[in-house]
């Protein structure tokens, strides 16, 4: 039972790490992966995007789940994640409209990942700031 345990606990990391290495290469050159807001507001004219701990958290105050169940929040969350890296839209986007002003919509990643790899990267951004709140 055990080795059990360590087997599950290593891949979750290694899925997590995955989910890293697909937002290092994909994600990180327009999204900081940490940055609080005071920060932000100095650098607000260098950002290309919002901070990944702003998106994560964002997501997370805006999907309302009736049953308050998280497994079937943080599932709900990746899943829209999944979908709005490649369709993108302002009628569908949880940034603070005066996020969408400054930075726009993000380009689609249509193509660019796999299903994998949109998993991976979804996966991490909910669990990454899991309890890390963006202030």
């Amino acid at each position: 039972m055990r080795i059990i345990g360590m087997l599950l606990a290593s891949g979750i990391m290694t899925w997590g790490a995955e989910g890293y290495g697909v937002y290092q290469k994909h994600c990180a050159s327009c999204h900081v992966e940490m940055m609080e807001k005071t920060e932000v507001i100095k650098h607000l004219h260098t950002l290309k995007a919002p901070p990944m701990v702003e998106v994560s958290n964002r997501l997370k105050e805006n999907v309302i789940i009736s049953d308050e169940d998280n497994d079937v929040k943080r599932r709900v969350i990746i899943a829209f994640i999944k979908d709005y890296v490649e369709n993108p839209s302002v009628q569908y986007s949880m940034c603070h409209p005066m996020a969408i002003e400054k930075f726009g919509i993000m380009p689609s990643l249509k193509g660019k990942l796999s299903e994998k790899e949109r998993q991976a990267v979804a996966e991490w951004v909910y669990d990454r700031y899991e309890g890390t709140p963006f202030r």
